[in-house]
C-alpha cells in the first residue's frame, strides 16, 4: 500500500504511533535527553568520585607507598598461602591508574575489566554533567536488567579472575617443587 499524498502519509504515522507501543514508534527514539539538574549533578558527584578513586592509586604507585600497611594485607593468602578472591586487585588498580592496562590484566584480570568500567562510567558521567546530554539507554539498562544479575555478573567476573590467579599461583607453587 503505496501512500498517494502528504496526507495520508501523515494519517498512517499518526494511526501507527497510537497503535504501537512508545518504544516501537519510528519518531520517539532518541539516544540523547536533556539531563536534569540533578541528573548532571549525580553525574558531576560520580566523576569525581571516579576520578578521585583513580588519582589516589596514581598518586600511591608515584610515590611508591605501600597500600598493603594502610588496606591491610590479605589475612587469606596468609592463612592458606594461596590467593583470595580479590588478591591483586590493588596492584592492578595501582598499574591501571598508572596507564599500565596490560601489566594491570596480567596481575588480575577481573580488576581490569572493572576499572575499564569505571572509565567508561566516568566519560558517559563527564558527557552528562558537562554537556547536558543524558543517555537513555542507561535508563534502560537498569529498568530491563535486575540488580541481582548485575551482582551475579560481578560475582562470575571475580571468580573468573581469582580462577586465574589462583592457577597462576598453583603452577608457581608446582615448580618450585
Amino acid at each position: 500500500m503505496q501512500p498517494d499524498s502528504e496526507l495520508d502519509v501523515t494519517i498512517i504515522l499518526s494511526y501507527f504511533n497510537v497503535v504501537m507501543q512508545t518504544n516501537q514508534q519510528v519518531n520517539k527514539a532518541k539516544f540523547f535527553s536533556r539531563a536534569s539538574s540533578r541528573q548532571r549533578l549525580t553525574a558531576v558527584i560520580v566523576f569525581l568520585a571516579v576520578v578521585g578513586f583513580f588519582g589516589f592509586f596514581a598518586l600511591a604507585g608515584h610515590y611508591n607507598s605501600d597500600l598493603g600497611r594502610w588496606l591491610g594485607y590479605c589475612g587469606f593468602k596468609q592463612k592458606y598461602g594461596l590467593p583470595c578472591p580479590t588478591c591483586g586487585m590493588t596492584t592492578a588498580t595501582l598499574a591501571f591508574s598508572q596507564g599500565k592496562i596490560s601489566e594491570a590484566f596480567y596481575i588480575q584480570p577481573a580488576c581490569t575489566l572493572l576499572c575499564c568500567v569505571l572509565v567508561l562510567i566516568a566519560f558517559l558521567a563527564f558527557v552528562t554533567a558537562v554537556f547536558g546530554k543524558h543517555f537513555r539507554f542507561i535508563e534502560r539498562f537498569f529498568n530491563e536488567v535486575k540488580v541481582r544479575y548485575i551482582i551475579l555478573a560481578l560475582i562470575i567476573i571475580i571468580a573468573a579472575g581469582w580462577a586465574v590467579t589462583l592457577a597462576r599461583a598453583l603452577a608457581a607453587s608446582n615448580s618450585y617443587r
